[in-house]
């Protein structure tokens, strides 16, 4: 018996926890899985590209329209078409309390709401509009416009709404402390990075272009113009930040420009080199709107090759439909393709197999094979590594890149030079970046200095990527296929991890998908992967929690308010993506037969779409919890693809015992095993 921090167990703990699960009532089969299967085979065989990738589309709030209309505003061109097209979907997108949310189903948000508001207005939606009433009324219980975050001040103050003093202060210098320091670009999460350098570009020139006063919004401020200020206690980082905050604009008044110009010249020149092989900035938006708004301040002409390239990466995430416009935060090809092509190889249809050849060669061909960011920290290592995106040659996702290799080894050519040895560079560069705890983040490794946490602009709840159990659970998972057994250091190391960050009620946080139903099974799924045994109390109580959140209907919802309030795990509407991630938890616990699986599958097939898709309004995937989330439109088809399958796959194992086999399992004396 394998024995561990949270999941050790005696002998005859284990005997009695194994006699508990053998003994669990095998429930009828789900009916009608098999031609679900098929309908949902054929809905994603339909849709993969030519050149063998899928992708589907990454919704994100209203923020996404709001502030392309606010860019465009600063260049004078907020009544254009494709800005009164984004309002109509920001005011389809409304609350009936007359606020805007940052997932469908939330409250309201007041820095979505505020941008949601003055971007209306800017595209000649009148203050007295009923719609505009409700909105205000709603923001201004919220605590007005001086309630924004910092990132929705830069743009209130980029329009003439507030002095450039109500907003932090992002210093260019910063690109000139050294890497090693804990307050280095390089101690800053990826997409934190991306933002602040270009940003800081911005916060140095503080451009303005004041709109007209009956286009501004100054019936959102409930009294001075001015930022509500949090007012951390005395003696904290928080309070130290704010008093160098405002030191470092008394400097910024005062220095000479001369002097403050290398380390303009270090952001400019950090910006300009993190261009090349990549779809903007960062390859998402919020850097993609900063690296216009830095090159206009820069003095780039508007049809220059840095500005229209800027432009263009940022229109590409443009999809327009009917009389609306919306964007979306980023692409996710590789993410997708490479979870459609385990799905699909789940499914295990001979006729499939060309399908899922031609992903592999699609993925091979996204491998980065240069240093990224990830170097600075871990020099000598291969590069190697898949992007999220189409290109994004600086930034390998440790995630993604876990999940390429688990669908290259589904390829029929897993064996041959190229994939074996793009899945060998891969393994070692995972390897390399396991972090200093034992887990594995998204892009970084030991990017975990919590004080940077507490400066001003940092209300984005993202300048870290630390460690967390899904991303680990997946590693281990990946690690497992290969054959790594728990005896592997890294896998130890990681089990560790997982041991000391489970949550009293046996469920797992998880970072990047809602929330802890999704944890919970990236874990079973990991450890099973492994060989570890399924019947240790702390993975029985894991599978207990999810079937204890299971629905009447059968599936399973959770809300992305649980990132806000811990007490709603496992509560919320009930989605096909966040059912498939419990089913699939509970197969991998060893639950086929039982009660939970089975309403859980016919759940599936009963709310499955004639087309062989689900309908799912939800957002159930994560961005920076407590602020921006996402919907990926494959995961209600790919993952409930993914769960059919090995549902009937582990059904057909399970009962090709013979009669009798599942009892002969039982001890006749449940006492400790010898």
């Amino acid at each position: 018996m394998i024995a561990n921090k949270e999941g050790g167990a005696s002998q005859g703990d284990a005997a009695h926890t194994f006699v508990r699960s053998s003994l669990r009532r095998e429930a009828p089969a789900a009916s009608g899985h098999e031609a679900a299967l098929d309908r949902t085979r054929n809905w994603l065989l339909a849709r993969q590209k030519d050149d063998g990738h899928w992708v589907g589309e990454l919704e994100g709030d209203t923020i996404l329209e709001s502030e392309y209309i606010l860019l465009l505003a600063f260049f004078g061109r907020e009544r254009e078409d494709v800005c009164r097209r984004c309002a109509r979907y920001i005011l389809a997108h409304q609350l009936p309390t007359g606020g805007w949310p940052t997932y469908p189903g939330g409250p309201a948000d007041v820095s979505t709401s505020v941008e949601a508001y003055f971007a209306l207005k800017l595209t000649g939606v009148p203050a007295d509009d009923p719609a505009m009433v409700k909105a205000r009324e709603v923001i201004l219980a919220l605590g007005g416009a001086g309630a924004s975050n910092s990132f929705t001040r830069f743009y209130l103050a980029l329009l003439g709404e507030i002095s450039y003093d109500e907003c932090p202060i992002v210093p260019p210098e910063m690109a000139l402390i050294p890497s090693r320091f804990g307050f280095s670009l390089s101690a800053m999460s990826s997409w934190t990075r991306s933002i602040v350098v270009p940003l800081s570009i911005v916060s140095h020139f503080k451009p303005v272009r004041r709109v007209q006063p009956e286009r501004g919004i100054a019936e959102l401020f409930d009294g001075p113009r001015s930022w509500a200020r949090p007012r951390p206690p005395l003696f904290s980082w928080g309070r130290f930040f704010l008093a160098v905050d405002r030191g470092l604009k008394f400097a910024d008044r005062v220095t000479p420009a001369a002097l403050r110009r290398r380390g303009l010249r270090e952001a400019h020149r950090w910006m300009v080199e993190h261009f090349e092989d990549s779809d903007g900035l960062g390859a998402i938006y919020p850097p993609m709107i900063y690296t216009i708004l830095a090159l206009h301040c820069l003095g780039y002409e508007p049809d220059s090759p840095s500005v229209t390239w800027a432009w263009r990466h940022l229109d590409d995430l443009r999809i327009d439909e009917g009389e609306t416009t919306r964007f979306q935060p980023c692409v996710s090809p590789v993410w997708d393709t490479a979870i459609t092509a385990i799905a699909i190889s789940d499914a295990d249809e001979p006729a499939d197999a060309a399908a899922v050849e031609r992903a592999a060669e699609w993925l091979l061909s996204k491998e980065l094979r240069r240093p990224g960011d990830w170097a600075v920290r871990r020099p000598g290592v291969e590069p190697s590594g898949w992007p999220f995106e189409y290109a994004n040659a600086f930034y390998p996702d440790i995630d993604d890149t876990a999940m390429v290799l688990m669908a290259l080894l589904r390829s029929p050519a897993a064996d041959e030079p190229p994939i074996a040895g793009a899945i060998r560079r891969g393994t070692d560069w995972l390897l390399a970046m396991q972090n200093r705890d034992g887990g594995w983040a998204a892009f970084d490794v030991d990017i975990d200095n919590e004080v940077l946490t507490k400066v001003p602009f940092a209300d984005h709840n993202a300048m870290l990527d630390p460690s967390c159990a899904d991303i680990t659970a997946r590693q281990i998972e990946l690690f497992g296929a290969l054959g790594f057994r728990l005896d592997h250091p890294a896998v130890a190391r990681g089990l560790d991890y997982l041991w000391r960050t489970q949550e009293p009620e046996g469920c797992w946080y998880g970072r990047w998908g809602v929330n802890y139903i999704y944890g919970t099974w990236q874990v079973l799924q990991g450890l099973k992967a492994i060989d570890h045994p399924m019947d240790v109390p702390a993975l029985v109580r894991a599978a207990d929690w999810l079937e204890s959140v299971q629905q009447p209907c059968g599936g399973w919802g959770e809300t992305c308010g649980t990132y806000d309030d811990p007490a709603l795990k496992g509560t919320g509407t009930p989605t096909a993506s966040q059912t498939a991630w419990a089913v699939l938890g509970l197969i991998a616990a060893g639950r086929v037969d039982g009660e939970a699986v089975a309403r859980g599958i016919q759940y599936l097939v009963d709310s499955q779409l004639e087309d062989g898709s689900w309908d799912e309004p939800e957002f159930t995937g994560t961005g920076f919890p407590k602020v921006f989330y996402l919907k990926y439109h494959l995961y209600s088809v790919s993952f409930p693809l993914m769960a059919i399958a090995r549902y009937g796959q582990a059904l057909a194992r399970d009962r090709s015992l013979a009669p009798g086999a599942l009892a002969s399992r039982i001890p006749a004396d449940p006492r400790p095993l010898v």
